[in-house]
């Protein structure tokens, strides 16, 4: 039996769960790289770190997100957002998402802001640079042009976002066997 395909307004809504949750992952890696920060700087200003520690900021960013997320989507398990609205992450076959399928769906998520930084760094010596963050969006745009309403990031993966089996949804609230 195919699972039932979730509702548009509820994969947003866990999409702006989980972006609450990407936002802690952030701060914490933040926090991590704070001693490759230079110290001191005059008072009241803004320092930028130099670009070797932003780089380290964003690969370590990248890759902390990509293990929540790729262990998330493997193995039937769900992000709490997921778990919240009761959605489950499938292959376009229905079977469970394995490690690659979950690195291609991560991967593609990026395809909105890689092409947001390539647009801003062609749009910036035309001092049109801000308008490049529209193309963030591509990627969650994507299903309102889709015909089975997938996210462009889904798409690619061959996956589906569906309802969690009542069955399934229970099982996570359910104590544990003594």
């Amino acid at each position: 039996m195919r699972a039932e395909p979730a509702p548009l307004v509820r994969r947003y809504a866990a999409l702006s769960y989980e972006g609450l949750l990407l936002a802690a992952i952030v701060l914490f890696v933040g926090f991590l790289t704070l001693p490759a920060l230079p110290a001191g700087g005059a008072a009241g200003k803004l320092v930028l770190p130099p670009l070797p520690t932003r780089v380290l900021a964003a690969c370590l960013t990248f890759g902390a997100a990509g293990l929540y997320f790729t262990w998330s989507w493997t193995g039937g398990r769900r992000t709490l957002p997921m778990k919240t609205w009761r959605l489950a992450l499938v292959r376009a076959d229905g079977r469970t998402v394995d490690a690659r399928t979950a690195v291609i769906r991560y991967l593609a998520a990026w395809i909105g802001p890689a092409v947001s930084l390539a647009a801003h760094a062609a749009l910036q010596p035309l001092n049109a640079g801000a308008y490049a963050a529209w193309f963030v969006a591509i990627g969650y745009l994507w299903p309102l042009v889709d015909r089975d309403r997938r996210f462009l990031h889904d798409r690619i993966a061959r996956t589906r976002i569906v309802m969690a089996s009542p069955d399934r949804a229970s099982a996570s609230r359910a104590p544990p066997p003594r």
